[in-house]
């Protein structure tokens, strides 16, 4: 009974304290508010509006009004950095960064903003002595993340393999991708300062590294290549195919002049005709053809090409049929005629039919030509970035190895 009693006494008490709390907490919300600038909530709906260049000019007034609202500074600086105004942006992180009263985190806050800044500017050393700041403490993976894209803009590899170590260590996350192709980019520098035996030493390294990166092979070939031994570079680059065989096309054109080099064309075009017949045909269609001319002739590149256009009817494969069929002409020979193709009668057509058919024959050339030089590229699978050539690393976005082999559009 006195238990009860003294809950009953209680109850009302505890509701009256929590209408006073709630009363308290009404009235600190209206006096913040109130407190607040109304340039402040201008420049947030601006914001919702995707309208930044007001947005800006609201804060700016904040920021005037108040100097000491240290996150309104930070997204300001972000502000400026995304429209490219980055000497804006290192004024406002510039002075976050030298305020005596700003507590340690905001203050490597500033510091990391600041070295992103400078990145982006392209003033790589004062970036890098803003991140080396960083290497302890919460923006220590941020800044070392930061350091690994500018030692890739600054090509300097090794310092890059460090970094990608350090983080490897710091998140537990895998970096071995980069770390081969940053030993490939070394290889590649030896291979150009005539020093393969340096350059053998970091292709090595990336095949230990990451045992499925194709670039090494491929320059291990080059390496071989270079010293005159045709036969160990045959080796490299057709044991790709173990590897991953979407990528022998990247080395088409360096086995047929291995080939040659040791008068085995026979053996080279062999290899190309038995790709043709493959999902592979679109990307050594032009390398196939080549071959073909250069040692058999027109008469025999345009019966390859017609045998790739019953096989996998493609506008690359007809373009190159009329373009042996115009060397055909031009060089006098019998003209291939295509699958089902009736021959013209004896004497049906005289010197001005046959030079009838060689304008003709041009002009399709000619126009397929032209529909095809632009069409067939290579798509980064990241940021979408079309390119004519092969690339390791994305132009676009930076990533390794985000190019496929094979080109978007071939040509069907």
């Amino acid at each position: 009974m006195m238990f009860e009693t003294w809950w009953l006494l209680a109850l009302p008490l505890v509701f009256g304290l929590g209408w006073m709390a709630a009363r308290f907490d009404v009235r600190q919300l209206i006096s913040e508010q109130g407190a607040l600038p109304r340039s402040y909530f201008k420049g947030l709906n601006f914001l919702l509006n995707e309208q930044p260049d007001k947005a800006i000019d609201a804060f700016i007034e904040v920021a005037r009004l108040d100097p000491e609202t240290t996150e309104l500074h930070f997204a300001l600086g972000a502000l400026f950095r995304r429209r490219g105004e980055t000497e804006r942006a290192i004024r406002v992180h510039q002075n976050l960064a030298t305020r005596p009263d700003l507590p340690e985190p905001e203050r490597e806050h500033a510091l990391f903003e600041l070295g992103e800044d400078f990145l982006r500017a392209g003033l790589l050393d004062r970036a890098e002595e803003s991140l080396r700041r960083l290497m302890s403490g919460p923006y220590a993976a941020s800044a070392k993340r930061v350091l690994l894209e500018l030692y890739e803009v600054e090509k300097e590899w090794q310092k890059a393999i460090e970094a990608a170590r350090e983080l490897q260590t710091l998140e537990q996350t895998s970096y071995s991708l980069q770390i081969a192709q940053f030993c490939c980019e070394l290889a590649q520098d030896a291979l150009q300062r005539k020093r393969p035996e340096d350059a053998v030493k970091w292709l090595n390294q990336a095949v230990a590294e990451n045992p499925a990166n194709v670039r090494a092979p491929i320059l291990l070939g080059d390496v071989a290549a270079a010293a005159g031994d045709a036969r160990a570079a045959l080796g490299h680059w057709l044991g790709i195919e173990r590897q991953d065989a979407s990528f022998l096309p990247l080395v088409a054109d360096r086995v047929v002049k291995a080939y040659a080099s040791l008068q085995e064309e026979g053996a080279a075009l062999e290899w190309l005709r038995g790709l043709l017949k493959g999902k592979l045909a679109p990307e050594v269609l032009d390398t196939a053809y080549k071959a073909e001319l250069e040692v058999n002739g027109p008469e025999a590149a345009a019966r390859l090409m017609r045998e790739q256009l019953r096989r996998q009817p493609t506008l690359l494969a007809l373009t190159k049929y009329f373009e042996a069929q115009a060397a055909v002409v031009t060089a006098g020979a019998p003209s291939a005629q295509p699958a089902g193709a009736d021959a013209p009668a004896e004497g049906a057509e005289g010197a001005d039919g046959n030079g009838e058919q060689a304008q003709e024959t041009t002009a399709i050339r000619d126009l397929l030509q032209l529909r095809t030089r632009n069409l067939a590229r290579y798509t980064c699978r990241e940021c979408g970035f079309r390119a004519r050539l092969f690339y390791w690393q994305c132009p676009g976005c930076n990533r390794w190895e985000t190019y496929a082999p094979r080109r978007s559009e071939t040509l069907g």
